[in-house]
């Protein structure tokens, strides 16, 4: 792995562990910080022993509050364009990724915070957590998908309430808008994140990727077009060796030894 320098990394038994770095500005991401997190990404995902991927920030504050406004206050059109598409390939890797991503989400996760979480595949967060695009109280809206993501995911009243209004979800109140996945203790949070690593860990890593994929496409595509992939998926997985070993050891009553291929 590569060092960084806005970003730590660490793997955690079989997950890595992405952490945001800047906790003096609530980890609020700054272009150095994308970038460091497409490389840490497109790595974990090269990784064979790396099966899942989580996304943190460091100190108690802050998951990340978003884009470094100071950075941008003063761009013109021409350069913000060219900032938001380093947003816009940090997300789409994320959700190409064929390993699962979570966030581990306490604090503010305002803005580029909820963004990213919207590309996660699972939501952790604590009561603490503050989900929410409050663009427009500074004159802007999202620009690096949030408005396209939440339509599909929570529908265009609610996007529109989010969008429109600025407001913020606590913990709680993002589960039920469908946020997040579920809200946990604030001291569980990293043992109940391990606790959802290891579990997929003990899932069949090509079955998962192929699980990810086809929930991904299925929500965009047509519905015949989503059948097909879904059953290309499928049938990919019968050439490979996790897909005889699966189906061996239930037959034979014993845990499957996966391995990847």
């Amino acid at each position: 792995m590569m060092a960084f320098e806005t970003i730590t990394v660490e793997d955690r038994g079989a997950a890595r562990w992405i952490k945001l770095n800047r906790p003096r500005v609530l980890n609020a991401m700054n272009r150095q910080c994308i970038r460091e997190s497409i490389v840490a990404v497109v790595e974990a995902g090269d990784a064979t022993e790396v099966r899942s991927i989580v996304f943190t920030g460091a100190g108690e504050r802050a998951f990340t509050a978003g884009a470094d406004i100071s950075e941008l206050r003063d761009f013109g059109p021409r350069e913000i364009l060219s900032y938001n598409r380093d947003w816009l390939d940090l997300f789409r890797r994320i959700e190409a990724s064929r390993k699962p991503v979570i966030a581990a989400v306490r604090g503010w996760a305002t803005g580029g915070g909820t963004e990213l979480s919207l590309a996660c595949d699972f939501v952790l967060c604590t009561p603490s957590a503050r989900f929410g695009l409050s663009e427009i109280k500074i004159g802007v809206i999202p620009g690096a998908g949030a408005g396209v993501r939440l339509t599909r995911w929570v529908g265009r009243l609610r996007a529109k309430e989010l969008l429109m209004l600025g407001r913020l979800l606590p913990g709680p109140e993002a589960v039920e808008w469908q946020l997040a996945n579920r809200c946990v203790e604030e001291d569980r949070l990293e043992a109940e994140t391990m606790a959802l690593c290891e579990e997929l860990a003990q899932m069949a890593p090509l079955a998962l990727g192929a699980a990810k994929a086809t929930v991904n496409t299925g929500a965009e595509a047509s519905f015949d077009v989503a059948l097909e992939y879904e059953l290309q998926e499928f049938v990919r997985l019968f050439a490979s060796a996790d897909q005889k070993e699966g189906m061996s050891a239930f037959l034979e009553k014993r845990p499957p030894r996966y391995t990847g291929n």
